[in-house]
């Protein structure tokens, strides 16, 4: 939707928003300040130096435009600026919210329309929400270690350092999952008092640098002998529970995220949501005590569960609320939903670019990808020119209008033999490609002759 038709749907909804309070008496409001558009005008300008992060020629980071109900929704609810901490600041957003929430707690298997006993909020981002995770699991398993893969995001160990946890990074395997092997002789360490006590693991479904799985499935069978709470950082594959195309490893780890103990998903990802919309979630809800306190001047309008009192962050845009919301309002989650059909399409581009790569010989794929993320590299005879090709193809198809993304990558994560210089700790640097907008399915062909032009473009130079 392009930004004209998009005002045309706010201004049929805005003044919707007006007739609610109609019968409030006049008064002066704020003072125009005079130049604002000229102010806005220098505003779209200088946004102009950007990437085109809503085009399917962008296919680099993380980044997904958000869906246009969700954009019209959040507009309306900044009319008036609700702050879901207390039910004071934000009635009518906070609700939306807690609906909002129990629909995530649904769709992971954590509650049921009937049973909706779970725990859980929205916070500004997906760190914040792994923050409080492993907060409550710091409460809960005092002085236990964390463990999360050696793939995980780098925010587990920079989040354990701020709450004094004792973190530490399990190696993971040729296809950037956790070990089994690894953890479980981790864990045996602690039964037999050789290491510290293992408190919580955390199992990453959908890795930032390739899109990896953990296999929870047998993370959760490990769980049964040593009895350590499970933590799901589902912030970006989340919502690929959805997904009805995933390989059969991958879909049993999905399964099996009703077993965890908590999962944080990022609604901004692939929720269609614009930033900050994370969310945390606990299948018991009576963790909620760990975060009682007292603040009478707050909370004193209701005698309801205020989502303050669930949160470790106070102030909360409740237009976040209003328009995750309204979005699942528009795209139920529910698997074969149009919102689950364009996950697959998602999911159908990156498996397309990983045949296209496998059938060029000057490009060497790593694994077959689990959800959405490509990760490959340039052939050579040393690992050093391949790093060094892969800087030069990517800044040459900025050039060209493609933007894809380069990432340092184990070597291991690619076939063996694939660069004779290859030690077992060897690092190369690769292209990668986050294929999260449904249109990258229809473009990829595009995408493709533009690398590969960018490609013989680069080796013409070094000829």
């Amino acid at each position: 939707m392009r930004n004209a038709e998009f005002l045309e749907l706010l201004r049929e909804s805005l003044p919707l928003l007006d007739e609610q309070f109609v019968d409030l008496p006049a008064h002066a409001g704020g003072r125009e300040e005079a130049g604002g558009g000229a102010v806005l005008r220098q505003v779209a300008e200088r946004l102009a130096d950007n990437y085109p992060y809503f085009h399917p020629l962008y296919a680099g980071q993380m980044l997904k435009p958000p869906h246009p109900v969700a954009r019209a929704a959040y507009a309306m609810a900044m009319a008036l600026n609700p702050n879901n901490h207390a039910l004071d600041g934000g009635r009518a957003s906070s609700r939306m919210e807690m609906e909002a929430v129990a629909a995530l707690a649904r769709m992971f298997g954590f509650a049921t329309a009937e049973t909706e006993k779970c725990l859980g909020h929205l916070t500004s981002s997906g760190t914040l929400a792994n923050l409080e995770a492993l907060w409550v699991a710091g409460q809960l398993r005092a002085g236990a270690a964390i463990l999360a893969s050696d793939q995980a995001h780098y925010t587990h160990a920079r989040i354990s350092g701020v709450l004094k946890l004792n973190f530490e990074a399990v190696a993971s395997d040729d296809r950037g999952r956790m070990d089994m092997r690894a953890l479980e002789a981790r864990l045996a360490q602690a039964e037999v008092g050789e290491r510290r006590p293992v408190g919580t693991v955390v199992a990453t479904l959908g890795t930032t640098a390739t899109g990896s799985v953990d296999p929870l499935k047998e993370m959760v069978e490990l769980r049964e002998r040593y009895g350590f709470r499970i933590h799901v950082d589902a912030a970006y594959g989340g919502y690929f529970k959805l997904s009805s195309t995933l390989q059969t490893n991958t879909q049993a780890s999905f399964d099996a995220v009703a077993a965890a103990d908590s999962i944080v998903i990022d609604p901004h990802k692939h929720g269609l949501q614009p930033y900050g919309c994370g969310c945390v979630l606990f299948r018991d809800a009576g963790v909620g005590r760990l975060y009682r306190h007292d603040s009478p001047y707050t909370y004193f309008t209701s005698a309801e569960l205020h989502l303050g009192e669930i949160s470790l962050e106070c102030s909360r845009a409740g237009a976040s609320a209003v328009a995750l919301w309204a979005t699942q309002q528009v795209l139920p989650m529910v698997t074969k939903g149009a919102f689950a059909g364009r996950l697959d399409l998602c999911r159908e581009a990156a498996m397309d670019l990983y045949a296209r790569l496998a059938a060029d010989p000057d490009f060497v794929p790593a694994f077959v990808p689990e959800l959405d993320i490509a990760v490959w590299a340039v052939r050579a005879e040393r690992m050093a020119d391949s790093s060094r090709y892969a800087q030069a193809i990517f800044e040459e198809c900025g050039r060209r209008g493609l933007h894809l993304a380069v990432a340092t990558l184990p070597a291991r994560f690619f076939p063996e033999g694939t660069w004779p210089d290859t030690g077992a700790a060897a690092m190369v640097q690769c292209l990668r490609s986050v294929l999260m907008k449904p249109e990258h399915a229809h473009w990829m062909s595009e995408i493709f002759q533009r690398l590969a032009g960018a490609k013989e473009a680069v080796f013409a130079r070094e000829a």
